[in-house]
């Protein structure tokens, strides 16, 4: 767009020193053509052209969400003179400014596999993806330390330090603790990396996606098949221990049911014979007694005595 705006207006400028837009300029007093006035023509758009080409004057838009730093090239501060924050549409001229755009907003990132060395001297193999963000306020000083756009500060920079930080955060870690302790490693990682990169960034959601290598991987899974199996074998123990309670507690049930019934049975046993008096005895004889009396009496010194029927017979 200001290339157009400016082979416009060198158009204008140069046609009006080399008089292209004079009707004189075309044909004469005669009315005829003068040839000559085509390479007025051709010298004002030759003219345009190279001013477009050499046009030091640029136009950028700071996008929302983004912080823009103009920086002078003119100056003995380590090549770069002045910077200062920008927004909106800027008008720079590229010969001695040159424009930055950072963005502030939440930024993910998944760098390529790298080898790290843990506690005890194992080589692992991580792929860290995280997210970062740059502190607004801090952007011209981060600029001026690291002199690099975002994609070079991303692959630069900041790629060192996050590495750096995996690094030596599992140099304390055996390689079976990162695994049994994923979350506590990377919480520490993320601890060290905001201690080294807080004064320009803050990261966060930091994942290593760390494999180890086979050897350690297939030590790693025969330890967990062990440990599973005894948490199996503590469990059916369990499982045995509790039925063998549950089973004593029944037959404790039991017996104490039996000595209950038991001394129920001698309470009642006792009670019946505190009340059966000689009295009760005779009475129980009478209520069961059908009233006949014996049809045969023989006493001690007398002779049996047999009652007869009434009727004469028998």
């Amino acid at each position: 767009m200001i290339s157009l705006i400016v082979f416009v207006l060198a158009v204008i400028v140069a046609g009006l020193f080399f008089g292209i837009l004079k009707k004189s300029t075309y044909v004469n007093e005669d009315g005829r053509f003068k040839p000559v006035s085509l390479v007025r023509v051709v010298a004002v758009v030759l003219i345009a052209f190279v001013t477009v080409a050499i046009n030091p004057i640029n136009v950028e838009r700071i996008d929302a969400g983004h912080v823009g730093i103009k920086v002078s090239n003119v100056g003995d501060n380590r090549g770069v003179g002045r910077t200062e924050y920008v927004t909106g549409w800027v008008f720079y001229n590229s010969w001695i400014s040159r424009i930055y755009e950072f963005p502030i907003h939440q930024q993910h990132i998944d760098y390529e596999a790298a080898d790290i060395v843990t506690k005890g001297g194992f080589r692992a193999t991580i792929k860290p993806s995280f997210n970062y963000s740059i502190n607004a306020g801090n952007v011209a000083d981060m600029f001026q330390n690291l002199r690099v756009g975002v994609n070079e500060m991303e692959q630069g920079w900041l790629k060192n330090a996050i590495v750096g930080s995996v690094n030596d955060v599992a140099n304390r870690y055996t390689v079976d603790s990162i695994f049994n302790h994923r979350e506590e490693f990377e919480s520490d990682i993320v601890k060290e990396c905001n201690k080294r990169v807080a004064k320009w960034f803050n990261v966060s959601q930091l994942r290593t996606n760390i494999v180890p290598p086979a050897e350690i991987s297939e030590s790693i899974v025969a330890k967990t098949r062990a440990i599973q199996e005894v948490q199996v074998a503590e469990n059916r123990r369990q499982v045995a221990v509790a039925e063998a309670e549950r089973k004593i507690a029944e037959a404790r049930g039991d017996s104490a049911q039996a000595v209950i019934q038991a001394a129920g049975r001698a309470e009642a046993i006792k009670r019946e014979q505190l009340s059966l008096t000689s009295l009760y005895i005779d009475y129980i004889k009478v209520q069961k007694w059908s009233g006949q009396v014996p049809t045969t009496v023989a006493g001690g010194n007398s002779s049996f005595l047999i009652q007869l029927p009434k009727d004469g017979k028998e």
